[in-house]
């Protein structure tokens, strides 16, 4: 189903229910959190894009020149592309929260995101990356994030995860992180803090 620019899976809860964006990371597709996603928050719209770009026929959301080296034009082009469809879905759905959850590349986009525009009123990154620092943004004041990340994670190295809550933190976001002791793998760990974030 093609609707504002991405293919997507959706699962349409009541209005005044709260929506669900899940976003895969790279070489996933719009299967990879839709199941996941409804079992988290049962009475949400789900809403679960498929990236746009391909890199070697891997789905992502925005370009990059290498691992972990962004092109930072495309990443402002998806960031505002992204934070237009999660805008149109949750007033279509009548949404009363918006929340992310996002996965690798799917979280870095989340971020940014959230970065740019505020938008999510909870937002779960698993295994992000930004490598840049990012601007100040009041407007997270209050914000609830979850961040999930492996200490030799060798995609997302931890001292950059751990700078992006930090960050956060500094915007007076309430920042929560859930670290294990493998890699780019997620973990049940991670899915436990999960549940017990959404369910707060």
């Amino acid at each position: 189903m093609a609707d504002h620019g991405y293919v997507h899976k959706l699962k349409a809860g009541k209005p005044g229910n709260p929506i669900l964006f899940v976003l895969h990371g790279t070489g996933g597709d719009e299967n990879q959190f839709f199941g996941f996603g409804a079992e988290l928050i049962p009475e949400a719209t789900i809403v679960s894009p498929r990236g746009d770009v391909s890199e070697h026929g891997a789905a992502r959301f925005f370009r990059r020149t290498g691992e972990g080296v962004y092109d930072m034009a495309d990443l402002t082009r998806a960031t505002e592309k992204m934070a237009s469809f999660v805008k149109t879905r949750a007033a279509e759905h009548g949404a009363s929260e918006i929340i992310g959850l996002g996965y690798s590349n799917g979280a870095n986009i989340l971020a940014n995101v959230l970065i740019d525009e505020g938008i999510f009123d909870k937002t779960v990154l698993m295994h992000p990356l930004i490598p840049f620092r990012p601007k100040e943004n009041p407007g997270l004041a209050g914000r609830r994030i979850l961040i999930t990340a492996g200490e030799r994670d060798p995609i997302c190295p931890a001292p950059l995860t751990q700078s992006l809550a930090d960050y956060f933190t500094a915007q007076s976001a309430a920042v929560e992180v859930e670290w294990h002791s493998g890699g780019h793998d997620i973990r049940q760990n991670e899915i436990a803090a999960i549940e017990r974030f959404l369910m707060a």
